[in-house]
């Protein structure tokens, strides 16, 4: 590669970097509403969450998350050629969110594996609903965030037995996803396109294949998995990833993880709607409850947009 540092920041790109493709790619996700952005986001994470029950037979979660990575990873370098020289500061957010990424994929598909998908976002949640509460200076936002715990309250109540593990892996996810948040967001606004969440999730699947390939062995390259891991690896990886980024340049932290309160809500209906996991009324509740506090996000996330 070619091109000289700028004082503080990353090595210039290269002019391939800067093609019509992925300029348009850019300036396209600048244009949608950074709310909408969001909400895009939560439905591809939670639909391929639900697409990946049918792995785990056959790869179990690592090799699930070794495989949704590697592959999200090569279709991400193969579009931005983030190339790898670039100044400590550039490595040390991608490398940051790119190890937030992993753990947070592996403890959460270890507790989707245990209990059922809304009810392992829920528990997901708390990472950012701690993230919007912490970082709260209207009495507004605070509202909004005690109706989106109430919902998740609703949510989490089941007259079946949760799995105490799996409800633990489910708030290590939501910590991994909290740190997420803060890192991705200074990341976003150090490279102005997808280089950085390419160089970070590289970095992820490097992290989490030695342990994929552990639990699944030679398992992994079976076609039909890679069918369904390549399909995973888009819905869960590549656009969510990419429509947050372009977020959280022009959201505040708090009011992106009040916004993603929605995944309960998405993850509850999804689970209900395509792998048979029925809600009780109190949980119905929940997801109104959410719905309405992400709702309510709306209009200030579009004013500091």
């Amino acid at each position: 590669m070619s091109g000289a540092a700028a004082p503080g920041g990353p090595i210039a790109a290269p002019a391939t970097l800067h093609r019509p493709a992925t300029e348009a790619i850019s300036h396209g996700l600048n244009t949608v509403p950074a709310p909408v952005l969001v909400l895009g986001g939560v439905l591809g994470l939670q639909g391929g969450a639900a697409l990946t029950t049918g792995l785990y037979p056959l790869v179990g979660p690592a090799g699930v998350v070794a495989l949704r990575l590697v592959l999200a990873a090569v279709l991400l370098v193969a579009l931005w050629r983030p190339g790898w020289r670039w100044d400590r500061r550039t490595w040390s957010l991608a490398l940051g969110a790119g190890t937030l990424i992993a753990v947070h994929h592996l403890s959460y598909y270890e507790a989707v594996e245990r209990v059922p998908l809304g009810a392992a976002t829920t528990m997901e949640f708390i990472g950012p609903f701690a993230l919007a509460l912490a970082g709260s200076r209207r009495s507004a936002d605070l509202l909004w965030a005690a109706l989106a715990a109430t919902g998740v309250v609703l949510l989490s109540r089941s007259g079946a037995p949760m799995n105490g593990a799996g409800l633990l892996f489910g708030l290590l996810a939501g910590g991994c996803w909290g740190g997420y948040i803060l890192v991705g967001k200074r990341l976003a606004a150090h490279l102005p396109d997808g280089r950085g969440l390419a160089l970070a999730v590289s970095w992820g699947a490097l992290l989490s294949l030695p342990y994929g390939i552990l639990q699944a062995g030679t398992r992994l390259l079976d076609p039909g998995t890679l069918a369904i891991a390549f399909a995973v690896a888009v819905l869960s990886s590549v656009l969510p990833y990419s429509f947050q980024m372009a977020a959280l340049r022009r959201l505040p932290p708090g009011v992106f993880g009040v916004l993603t309160s929605l995944e309960p809500a998405v993850g509850a209906l999804i689970g209900l709607s395509f792998l048979g996991q029925h809600l009780a009324p109190q949980q119905w509740t929940g997801v109104a409850a959410v719905a309405l506090a992400s709702v309510g996000t709306v209009g200030r996330g579009t004013r500091a947009a």
